[in-house]
């Protein structure tokens, strides 16, 4: 062998063992996870604010986090504000980061984006974890289970409590629209046109309130089917019209079409379907909802889902819903259901979502 043959072998070995170093490097990265800086990034990514909180001690592992629905126009901290879960994930040594999302309202496609570039962020900037587990809550519900179908690869597990996990367009025909139909029904003239642009963006709660109150016959008929109480109802039912106010303006117009739907259980059945408004809606807009998203319970991922006992904002009709499109599509043994506890909307203890992330834990292997 002459001796620039030799020199020529040395480099193509020092290249391997180079590359090897390197690999066992990028591969090893989570194990010196006691190297990286505990405490709090933030900052903004593509016009949405962002934290990162990583523990003492980090573990190596990552919990991305999706907040649930806030109001267009509702204050916004900077930095941004950890979701209240954030405390439960870092003391059990994996690092937390969540978006606050490039807009409020029915940000949907925002949020699915948005924890998306921020999972990709992190393991640019901090590191590659070792495990990567997803929670959601209220909204976010929705917006986990449409990133563990999206991206069935990039989580280990997915947790989700409290969560409104109906597709777009059911949310809006069957959580928001129903009860306003129903209300607007049992007590006209109360309400303004659900599809037209002109209609206030909010109808005050003390209208729905003194409404029922005048019409405690009608009254009862909505609280019994729309899984209500006195106290609750008003309330709900602003939440709902509010909602699909900006629905409508982020997705053009209307986003449902009940010409040909039949209601049931709000008394007379025959008589309310033969008063009740019909709306054609906008083709634009029911195609904007249905991209905006719709769930088909093809995971690939553990999940672990729990809802409140009472639960006035997403009801107990709806909790089923995503669970049994996960079994229709052949996933049941991903899927575990947590026993409900608690009252009203996304009441949980520090201990019951520890407890939660707990069994998510056990199903995925990390503690035994």
């Amino acid at each position: 062998m002459t001796c620039k043959t030799s020199r020529r072998a040395s480099f193509q070995w020092a290249s391997v063992w180079f590359l090897l170093i390197a690999f066992i490097g990028i591969v090893s990265l989570p194990a010196s996870a006691t190297d990286i800086k505990p405490g709090t990034r933030a900052g903004v990514l593509q016009g949405a604010l962002y934290r990162i909180d990583i523990p003492e001690n980090w573990n190596g592992g990552l919990v991305m986090v999706m907040h649930g629905y806030q109001p267009v126009g509702g204050r916004i901290t900077t930095p941004m504000t950890a979701a209240d879960a954030t405390q439960t994930f870092l003391k059990q040594r994996y690092a937390v980061a969540q978006s606050q999302y490039a807009s409020q309202g029915w940000a949907v496609g925002d949020a699915i984006a948005d924890t998306e570039r921020l999972r990709e962020y992190f393991i640019r900037t901090v590191a590659q974890p070792t495990r990567t587990y997803i929670y959601g809550f209220s909204l976010g519900g929705l917006e986990v289970a449409a990133s563990i179908e999206r991206y069935p690869h990039a989580y280990t597990g997915a947790l989700i409590t409290c969560g409104g996990t109906l597709s777009t367009p059911e949310f809006v025909s069957r959580l928001t629209v129903t009860p306003l139909l129903a209300f607007d029904t049992l007590i006209p003239g109360i309400l303004p046109d659900l599809a037209a642009p002109g209609s206030p963006p909010v109808v005050p709660r003390d209208v729905f309130a003194k409404a029922l109150q005048a019409h405690p016959q009608q009254a009862a008929v909505l609280e019994k089917r729309l899984q209500e109480t006195a106290d609750t109802l008003p309330g709900e039912l602003w939440l709902y019209y509010f909602a699909l106010r900006e629905i409508e303006q982020r997705a053009g117009g209307l986003p449902l079409d009940n010409r040909q739907t039949v209601y049931h259980g709000f008394g007379d059945d025959a008589a309310f379907n033969r008063k009740v408004h019909r709306y054609a809606g906008s083709p634009a807009a029911i195609a904007y909802a249905q991209r905006n998203v719709t769930l088909t319970g093809q995971i690939d991922t553990p999940l672990v889902m729990q809802w409140n006992v009472f639960d006035p904002t997403i009801p107990e009709r709806f909790h089923d819903i995503y669970p049994e499109q996960v079994r229709a599509a052949g996933h049941g043994k991903l899927l575990t259901i947590l026993a409900p506890v608690g009252q009203t909307h996304c009441n949980f203890t520090d201990v019951q979502t520890d407890e939660a992330f707990e069994t998510l834990l056990r199903k995925t292997g990390a503690v035994d």
